[in-house]
């Protein structure tokens, strides 16, 4: 939050050291609750005499008006997470980082989701929500608010199977992961806007990530540079196989695979596909990388493989 014309022409001339100081803070400070402690300094430092009464009056004002400001927002912000809750899908990754790295760009761009994107900071109050399609899968993306703003959502970031660290700089690793301790999924460390930077640039950040061992991508939402790279990424984050399904006598697999946790069999896809239907199974035949050949017959105790495709005959 940044000091409007208006605010910046309240100061004056004729004020003491310490009441310019207040001034300063409160001009430069990024948050209403800072704004709200500065204000409150500039009241205490303001001179009690008659000259100054409509300023102090001003002040005291605007102490008012931001107290109440704050206050509306907070009630806002409790109930819309209490009427909006996010509800988990199978695989599910939040996008966290410092404001302005490009968070609500790359969950528009990634997603079906149309977040607010603006050119000033912290525009971002609640989690936004949006699916991304990988292949015919799904993926829940989630844009928390910015790491360093008071609408930062701590809970959301933790509970999230994997997080995309969004930064412009690698300096931002260190602020972001002291927020991260409780955090116990897959982290991807997503460097963006590397279309600002020359081909040397980009070597030597990759070499730095590299050598700390980071899961890491550089991109661009302007260019789509690695973007199809990213997604990947992301899905082999989740560590989810992917299962397809066939009629009999069909030749054409199903458009929209089943996820599964590795080490599934296929009595795990037949439940999936409809609780107690694997009591139904009188025959699997199986195609992929677990046949030792197409069309194989298996039990319902054969582990299946990522990109397997099954048809189940029924009694």
């Amino acid at each position: 939050m940044y000091a409007t014309k208006h605010e910046i022409k309240m100061a004056s001339t004729n004020q003491s050291p310490q009441y310019k100081t207040a001034e300063l803070m409160y001009l430069q400070a990024e948050d209403s609750q800072e704004k709200l402690k500065w204000l409150k300094e500039m009241i205490k430092e303001c001179p009690k005499h008659k000259s100054s009464e409509k300023m102090l009056a001003n002040l005291k004002t605007r102490y008012t008006k931001l107290k109440e400001k704050i206050t509306t927002e907070k009630k806002n912000k409790k109930s819309a997470r209490q009427g909006t809750g996010i509800k988990k899908e199978d695989m599910q990754a939040a996008i966290i980082g410092k404001t302005k790295t490009g968070k609500s760009s790359l969950l528009s761009f990634l997603t079906n989701a149309h977040p607010e994107i603006t050119d000033y900071p912290f525009a971002t109050k609640l989690p936004a929500v949006g699916m991304m399609d990988y292949n015919r899968v799904g993926i829940q993306l989630i844009e928390v608010p910015a790491i360093e703003s008071e609408y930062y959502d701590r809970g959301v970031a933790n509970s999230a199977d994997t997080l995309l660290i969004l930064i412009t700089n690698l300096s931002q690793i260190p602020e972001i992961e002291k927020k991260l301790d409780k955090f116990t999924g897959k982290k991807i460390i997503v460097f963006n806007k590397t279309d600002l930077l020359s081909e040397e640039e980009k070597r030597k950040i990759s070499a730095n990530l590299q050598s700390k061992k980071y899961n890491f991508v550089l991109i661009s939402t302007k260019t789509k540079e690695n973007i199809e790279q990213l997604k990947e990424k992301l899905f082999q984050s989740f560590g989810k196989i992917r299962v397809y399904t066939k009629q009999p006598d069909e030749k054409q697999k199903s458009n929209k695979p089943i996820i599964l946790p590795p080490d599934s069999i296929v009595k795990d896809v037949a439940e999936k596909i409809l609780k107690g239907f694997s009591s139904k199974v009188r025959e699997t035949r199986i195609w992929g990388p677990s046949s030792k050949y197409p069309e194989q017959v298996v039990g319902l105790n054969h582990k299946v493989k990522d990109l397997d495709v099954v048809e189940f005959k029924t009694r």
